[in-house]
């Protein structure tokens, strides 16, 4: 445990409260809500919030679900960032070992942000505990962050400047291991092409017609065609959400595809999303149709810091590792069960250092544990992940870093209903509460150590020289989908 007294009483308020935020993780697990309807959440979130003694915002930039709870005076301003949302088709009983949803069809907790969410909460607490008891300078906001799964509430709100305020931003995520995150990701650009067109009886009376179906085809084919001239770190996916009808002998006059464009750097994915406009307005032009663009979302890749990184690290040493119980163990090998697993992919650096990977095999006995009750060692690096998040956005505007603590079995698939069925187990309550208790200490350095902020800054200053490009169109509204 740690040697500091501050950092130690924060750990202990947030044990001493483990009962009160397992159960806003819970009441969040039992009600899931997609992105940026999370007015359940929202609305608890905020009474909690005030309860706890926090300055409450509500719908901040205008976004329904999104609030801050604030707490303190001066600088350092540090934010601690949460997350709320569920992911739609992944209902699931909780402990349940085999497919059993709660509503067929229904929404669940399949990323773990019931869990991130209270965490978060929970540092944020500690942190004005420790203000309120030191009498310390600074100020501690906990972020209620909509839409991360779809909306890109973050991305949104940093077009506003919201995240400028902040001095260094702190996040966690759920997950089969415990480690800071690092590296870079993908940025990531939506928006839907609605084309309409003119109905027509296809045999009697096709030459009158003008088929958006054709334009949404031929936009496709030509995507297919721009796949050669795209740099190689670029990505285009679709998905055609609105065919028409069912009728092959009328015209179609309604049609609309959804367009993702991705690319190491978010000002590369915005260059390439106007090649993509162009795509629609060729199709439209070919066949006679026009069409109408919505901007859904958009993100930014992350920069990492390494200076916090080092200190969450520390952090996560000094808490360590929790002591699982008989019952944790169960879920986690009949869950284990039933999927292939992903060996040791999720652990910072085993592809980039030798050394590393030997290290985390023999720590996970090859990768046959069902839980991975380990640190491995710290890797901080530049290494590169497909996936997108908004967080990225935020550490464009403030130096910020992320945790990942074990709440699930070693290897679990993303976005799983495994994941769902472990949302409300002992296991997934011992990470969120490791979570809690290394944010809040490594909040707790930041206001209290001016070196370690200083070094983030200068860190943040170097990475983010070339300026943030911010994938949020000016005049774009998040769209709950």
């Amino acid at each position: 445990m740690f040697e500091n007294k501050e950092k130690q009483a924060a750990a202990a308020w947030v044990d001493a409260h483990a009962a009160y935020f397992e159960a806003v993780a819970d009441q969040i697990w039992e009600q899931p809500e997609l992105s940026l309807k999370e007015h359940h959440a929202a609305a608890l979130y905020c009474a909690k919030l005030r309860e706890l003694g926090f300055t409450v915002t509500e719908k901040l930039g205008g976004i329904d679900t999104a609030f801050c709870g604030s707490f303190g005076s001066g600088k350092p301003v540090i934010g601690i960032l949460g997350e709320f949302d569920a992911l739609g088709g992944l209902s699931q009983k909780a402990g349940a070992a085999a497919p059993d949803p709660v509503t067929p069809g229904g929404a669940g907790h399949g990323c773990g942000h019931n869990l991130l969410g209270a965490g978060s909460l929970a540092a944020a607490a500690a942190v004005k505990d420790y203000l309120e008891q030191s009498g310390a300078s600074g100020t501690v906001i906990y972020f209620g962050c909509p839409g991360e799964e779809g909306g890109a509430g973050k991305a949104f709100l940093a077009r506003e400047g919201l995240w400028k305020q902040l001095d260094a931003a702190l996040c966690w995520h759920p997950s089969d291991v415990n480690q800071t995150m690092t590296g870079t990701n993908n940025s990531s650009i939506q928006v839907l092409y609605k084309f309409s067109g003119v109905p027509a009886h296809a045999a009697g009376d096709p030459f009158n017609g003008r088929s958006a179906l054709d334009a949404v085809e031929l936009m496709d084919v030509g995507a297919q065609y721009l796949r050669e001239h795209m740099t190689p770190d670029c990505r285009i996916h679709y998905a055609i959400l609105d065919t028409g009808g069912v009728s092959p002998n009328v015209v179609q006059a309604k049609a609309s595809v959804l367009y993702m464009v991705r690319s190491k750097k978010v000002a590369n994915a915005v260059k390439l999303l106007k090649r993509v406009d162009d795509l629609a307005k060729g199709a439209a032009i070919m066949t006679g149709t026009s069409f109408e663009r919505v901007f859904v979302d958009g993100t930014a890749e992350l920069l990492p810091n390494f200076a916090i990184e080092k200190a969450i690290y520390e952090n996560l040493c000094a808490v360590g590792v929790p002591a699982y119980s008989e019952e944790d163990w169960a879920l986690a090998e009949a869950l284990k069960a039933s999927y292939p697993g992903r060996g040791l992919e999720g652990v910072n650096g085993v592809h980039s250092d030798p050394a590393l990977a030997k290290a985390v095999k023999e720590l996970s006995h090859n990768g046959e544990k069902a839980i991975n009750d380990f640190i491995p060692p710290l890797y901080s690096g530049l290494d590169h992940s497909p996936g997108s998040t908004d967080v990225g956005d935020v550490s464009w505007l403030t130096p910020t870093s992320q945790l990942e603590a074990v709440c699930w079995p070693a290897g679990v698939p993303g976005h799983s209903w495994q994941i769902v069925a472990c949302g409300k187990s002992g296991l997934a309550h011992k990470g969120m509460l490791l979570a809690g208790k290394v944010l809040a200490a490594t909040a707790i350095d930041l206001l209290r150590d001016t070196a370690l902020l200083e070094a983030a800054k200068a860190e943040f200053a170097e990475r983010a020289a070339e300026g943030y490009v911010c994938p949020i169109e000016p005049d774009a509204v998040p769209i709950a989908t």
